[in-house]
């Protein structure tokens, strides 16, 4: 019954979606023909299928989101332009921890300790892979020529980490023989309390004929919204402050025009002194404690006995090449990316929580315990690729790839004075054999080096029939990966192992594209995509229920997730309207499904047989009238389980039920915006709006599950009697976001853009966080409330 209602709401929605479209459409082609025959949109460039073409041309689903764009939308993150973008999603986990899902192939929460998890999309900086489980790069947008979201799996021609899609930061190149430059400055206020801003400059200076550099620098400042609470009932405000330092340096040499030699360094560096978390309940700050001060959570706050604090410092270097052989290009990318990265999070509610199931005292399970997570990255990749030019009607690129990923991972449980408090119960729990090689006071440590290689061979050809053009291609690849994992502590179960994970295979993809008119062109796409298996890392055994421990101790290793997308749409122009649309079918299987391992403080991947998508894609541009543009992007998505996944006991695992929805996929995003361009006296001026719906989701699959739920938060600790509990409605709302912003541009070429993002002050819960399956913290990654800021611009 679930099934049927689900699949009848998702047909009526793409009805009225449609519908909803078409008038547009309509309306928007009237304008266009009366008011705008002249008039036509810029031809954006995209470089999705490793060739230049426009957004029209390219035959299948992609989106660009152009430096104007990100600049009147008032976009600072991939977050901030995933609103505008249909079928494209964001998981909000904290500074940096976003995860990023496309036409909802998602496979739920994937957090801190879980660093063998392959990413579902993949992220590239122009030609260089970035992308990183865990932590997707949270690049600045200054200086960049376009974003460029490439639905589907990309397999083909962008490996593994695309199996739902790709995201492509695309930067303004070196450019010979020009001198030209921006300067960009900003100050702002959030909720008319913390203030932040920034200033970024970029400039392209010719060096002789033959070289150009381009070279950028940036700084933010950012206002932090929580507060913590503090023991003595003190309230500390904004505690999730921070800031973004970094430049690109490139160097155009370029001695004739068959050749282009492109060396580049990228430097950023991001910290932040707290993590964006509301909370609901902490095992330190609750409204069951009678011995200590009852407290109930307003808003934005959280309760801390530490500072927290994260950094991510990324360098990459890189060098692209190209060399026209006459009829044929040769390209090699060759990157290397160095990156560091710290979580320090406040773990003592985690820590105490423990102390209290094993029965120690309140010296014990009051210590401030802090949680290390680190991550040392070095990545190597190389890409070589021969292409076709000319204008011939066959069409062909060949390419190979390698990578090797040296990767660190470990994770420490700092608590000075554990070791004594907990002595007198535990005899011998601090002795050698326990701590496994670890130092003092810390209940858990875990080191996991990973050794991971992958090689690659892929191909695609077109040939042009005329009005027909049909294109095949296909990536054979290879990969193991080998992972050691030592850990020791009273928490930890004292493991010395190594896992080595092997696989290859083959994924193809065929598009074809029919051009009907001038104006329009079907096009369709079968295309397979894979995401790499891994091994899960032993459970926390000594924190384990039985009932836990039997569940999940089973899922030790987890298989390649494979799927197949199936998609057809249309691109039309007419004049200055752009209508483009699309519906897919994705077929998965294996899907890598990630749940919390209930009291374990772990959790786990294991594979969901069989799972589905489908969707419908709308964008939309005109103007309405010579000074109005807008603009429309939307997605309809339907994202279920099609398996139903029991333990011994015939009881569902974590909300696997046939017809359950996918975690992390709102069913309807949506983004309307305007522009009205008018004279300000003699000065060109503009108003912008947008509004931005997100719909309802989940952030795990078991979320769906018994809800709203009823968590057993109050331990037997502060008074409490361990029989109350707190209920948590774990689907996340829907929440919508207005933007306006209104800009003039002097006469001396200097642009001042006044803005109000979230300007409702809408508090969206963009992912539910829990500690420990509740027993220590329950709560919520919220987004940024209403910001206000002036932002001053010059290019020359």
């Amino acid at each position: 019954m679930l099934r049927t209602n689900s699949t009848r709401i998702l047909k009526a929605r793409l009805l009225t979606a449609g519908c909803a479209v078409a008038l547009m459409a309509s309306a928007g082609a009237a304008a266009a023909q009366s008011a705008q025959d002249e008039a036509q949109l810029d031809e954006i460039i995209v470089t999705g299928t490793k060739r230049a073409s426009t957004i029209q041309d390219t035959p299948f689903s992609i989106n660009a989101q152009t430096q104007e764009d990100i600049q009147r939308s008032g976009a600072v993150t991939l977050e901030d332009l995933s609103r505008n973008v249909a079928g494209l999603s964001i998981q909000n986990l904290g500074p940096g921890q976003s995860q990023v899902s496309v036409r909802g192939v998602s496979a739920g929460q994937v957090v801190r300790d879980q660093p063998g998890v392959k990413e579902q999309v993949g992220v590239y900086l122009d030609e260089s892979v970035i992308s990183l489980s865990l932590f997707t790069p949270d690049l600045d947008l200054f200086d960049l020529n376009r974003v460029e979201t490439l639905r589907g799996p990309q397999g083909t021609l962008f490996g593994s980490g695309s199996v739902g899609g790709t995201v492509r930061y695309i930067t303004n190149q070196p450019v010979l023989g020009v001198t030209e430059g921006s300067i960009e400055a900003n100050v702002n206020v959030v909720e008319e309390d913390d203030g932040g801003g920034h200033l970024k400059g970029a400039i392209n200076l010719p060096l002789g004929d033959t070289v150009a550099l381009r070279a950028v620098a940036y700084h933010t400042e950012y206002a932090g919204f929580i507060d913590a609470r503090r023991e003595g009932g003190r309230l500390e405000e904004n505690v999730n402050d921070g800031s973004r330092t970094g430049g690109r340096l490139a160097l155009l040499f370029q001695p004739n025009d068959r050749v282009s030699i492109t060396p580049r360094v990228v430097y950023q560096n991001i910290e932040t002194d707290g993590f964006n978390r509301q909370e609901v309940f902490n095992l330190f700050a609750n409204p069951f404690t009678t011995t200590r001060p009852a407290v109930t959570f307003d808003e934005r706050e959280q309760f801390l006995l530490l500072n927290e604090s994260f950094n991510d410092e990324t360098v990459l270097a890189d060098l692209t090449a190209s060399f026209d052989l006459g009829g044929v290009e040769l390209t090699s990318v060759t990157s290397y990316i160095d990156r560091d990265i710290l979580v320090s999070r406040d773990a003592s509610a985690l820590t105490g929580s423990v102390s209290v199931d094993l029965g120690y005292p309140a010296s014990a399970v009051t210590l401030p315990s802090n949680l290390l997570d680190a991550t040392q990255l070095e990545q190597t990749t190389q890409e070589l690729r021969l292409a076709s030019t000319g204008d011939s009607a066959f069409q062909w690129l060949i390419g190979a790839f390698y990578s090797q990923v040296d990767r660190l991972y470990s994770q420490t449980l700092p608590t000075p004075g554990y070791d004594a408090a907990t002595d007198a119960r535990l005899g011998a729990g601090t002795s050698a054999a326990v701590r496994n090689g670890f130092g003092l006071n810390s209940p858990y440590n875990a080191v996991l080096p990973y050794d991971i290689e992958q090689t690659a061979i892929f191909g695609e050809a077109s040939y042009d029939f005329g009005k027909l053009t049909v294109t095949a291609g296909g990536r054979f690849y290879d990969f193991s990966e080998t992972r050691s994992f030592t850990s020791g502590g009273l928490f930890a179960n004292g493991d010395r192992r190594t896992d080595t994970t092997e696989s290859d295979g083959f994924t193809p993809r065929v598009l074809i594209s029919y051009e009907a008119s001038e104006n329009v062109t079907f096009n369709a796409q079968a295309a397979q995509g894979f995401r790499l298996g891994g091994v899960n890392d032993p459970l926390n055994v000594p924190l384990c229920t039985p009932a836990d421990r039997a569940i999940f101790g089973g899922f030790q290793t987890y298989d390649d997730e494979t799927l197949w997308n199936y998609e057809a749409g249309m691109k039309s122009r007419f004049g200055a309207l752009t209508f483009n649309s699309a519906v897919f079918y994705t077929d998965i299987e294996n899907l890598q499904t990630t749940l919390d391992a209930g009291s374990c403080s772990s959790r786990v991947v294991f594979n969901v047989p069989s799972a589905h998508t489908a969707g419908l894609e709308v964008e939309l541009s005109t103007f309405l009238t010579d000074n109005l543009e807008v603009g429309f992007s939307g997605s309809v998505v339907e994202a279920e389980f099609d398996s139903t996944v029991r333990d011994g006991t015939g009881a569902v695992i974590g909300g696997i039920r046939e017809g359950n929805r996918l975690p992390s996929v709102p069913e309807l995003q949506l983004s309307l915006n305007a522009t009205y361009s008018f004279d300000l006296g003699s000065l060109p001026a503009y108003v912008n709006a947008s509004f931005q719906h997100v719909g309802s989701r989940y952030t795990q699959a078991s979320d769906q599950e018994n809800n709203p739920r009823s968590f057993s938060s109050g331990l037997p600790f502060g008074g409490a009697t361990g029989t109350r509990a707190t209920i948590v409605d774990l689907e996340l709302p829907s929440y919508e976001l207005f933007n306006i912003s209104a800009g003039v541009e002097f006469e001396n070429g200097v642009e001042a853009v006044v803005y109000i993002n979230n300007a409702f002050d809408e508090n969206p819960l963009l992912s539910f966080d829990r500690e420990r399956g509740g027993r220590a913290r329950l709560g919520y990654s919220v987004g940024a409330p209403r910001t206000m800021g002036l932002t001053l611009r010059r290019s020359f």
